[in-house]
């Protein structure tokens, strides 16, 4: 049977004794009703144990950990390099945004410095990330809404962010591009993807972001869905650690691009004095769906906006750091033309050799497309981290769900889980 009544089945409505749970709704009469995992919303990978009186949620329990996959203890046996292409399996809706936090982490460990091209060409696909997991959030949330073209405006525009990171990485859904201060290869062609970048910000987004706004932002039928439910105050995203997004809907003023900057967020990113890149951090008060929504779309913009400032801006140049550094993989013209080139990609990627990072910990992160997407590393001096643990967003956001659909409708439910974007392999620790 998919509920049970429960109170005939010994269990006692009178344990609500912490401090908590004095709000639940008391009824004799509640229904427990198991929503997913096989529920279209949930994926197969969440399950939420309801408490119902009636229509209406008196209390919610996630059940996470249907799809753990031990990312962080498989960074324990690979090398700094290697993980890039476990961790970009986390959240797969913006794999190239992981690739770069983890390798912005590792860089710091071992104090590595970017050189100009890779600071530009990282901040582009940063951004590029930020759009693609954007209109994943939007389009499904309409789609779980019942509006099925809303989630076409999105997706299409998603499939061209897929060819660009195709053409510079040779993978289409997980890029793992970054390696240690830089890339595994440089553009195929500038001209190209410039071309191909202008195309997607001057032409289709444009666009498709107009026909998203034009379906959902003064629809009626949406914003009654949206509007007032599922609200976190600015207070509880403060308590609750909650970042992203879903911070500023609640009027949480932080992002750390601007807090902590980094790459061409940051003034003097090319050491030779140049401003960091112009753009607003959207801000709403309401803290509901609606809000997260609309902050989405907003971001949306401003990264297009970020785009446009970098992608006639590509330095020449290098792509990686220091030829000479023990942990840079040798270009391929290096490695087919000189002995040297040919002994540094052999002692790199060899099972018994690597690079040795320093004795240290160290803790980096980025504004990720959900929050703050953070790595703490602690390195033993080996060629492996010692250990590695993951801050996700989605996790850390998480939390909160289950206090901000009490006294909501069993229907709310699927509109407040696709504001949060819950990806489970994030998710499930």
């Amino acid at each position: 049977m998919p509920y049970t009544l429960q109170p005939e089945q010994g269990y006692g409505l009178d344990i609500e004794s912490t401090e908590y749970l004095k709000d639940h709704v008391q009824s004799p009469d509640r229904w427990v009703l198991n929503f997913g995992p096989q529920h279209p919303a949930t994926h197969t990978t969440i399950r939420l144990v309801l408490e119902l009186d009636g229509e209406r949620i008196a209390r919610c329990t996630p059940h996470i950990g249907y799809l753990h996959s031990g990312f962080e203890k498989l960074g324990e046996h690979h090398d700094y390099n290697q993980f890039v292409a476990t961790i970009s399996r986390m959240d797969y809706s913006s794999p190239i945004v992981n690739d770069v936090a983890w390798h912005h982490a590792v860089e710091k460990l071992l104090d590595v410095q970017l050189t100009p091209r890779a600071t530009v060409l990282r901040t582009i696909m940063c951004e590029l990330g930020r759009i693609q997991n954007h209109l994943l959030t939007i389009g499904a949330a309409a789609l779980d809404l019942g509006a099925f073209t809303g989630f076409l405006y999105g997706f299409n525009e998603r499939e061209f962010i897929y060819d660009i990171i195709e053409y510079v990485s040779g993978q289409r859904f997980h890029p793992d591009w970054t390696r240690v201060g830089g890339a595994w290869r440089d553009l195929p062609d500038d001209e190209v993807f410039i071309r191909m970048v202008r195309e997607f910000i001057d032409v289709r987004m444009p666009k498709a972001i107009k026909d998203v706004e034009t379906l959902c932002s003064r629809n009626r039928i949406f914003v009654d869905r949206l509007d007032g439910v599922g609200v976190l105050s600015k207070e509880d995203a403060i308590r609750w650690s909650v970042s992203g997004p879903m911070a500023r809907a609640s009027g949480v003023v932080r992002d750390l691009r601007k807090d902590q900057p980094y790459l061409c967020y940051a003034d003097n990113w090319d050491g030779a004095g140049a401003e960091r890149v112009k753009f607003t951090v959207p801000i709403a008060s309401g803290g509901c769906c609606l809000s997260r929504y609309l902050v989405r779309v907003e971001e949306v913009k401003q990264s297009l906006r970020i785009i446009d400032q970098l992608i006639n801006r590509i330095p020449n140049g290098p792509l990686n750091a220091a030829a000479d550094a023990k942990f840079i993989i040798p270009e391929k013209g290096d490695v087919y033309g000189s002995i040297e080139g040919t002994i540094q990609l052999f002692q790199l990627n060899m099972h018994n050799r690597g690079f040795h990072s320093p004795v240290g910990e160290c803790y980096g992160a980025i504004e990720g497309p959900n929050g703050e997407l953070g790595y703490y590393i602690v390195s033993n001096g080996t060629k492996y981290p010692w250990r590695v643990r993951v801050r996700p967003p989605i996790f850390i956001n998480f939390q909160a769900f289950s206090k901000m659909m009490e006294g909501h409708q069993l229907a709310d439910i699927v509109a407040v889980l696709g504001s949060i974007n819950v990806i489970a392999a994030e998710l499930d620790r």
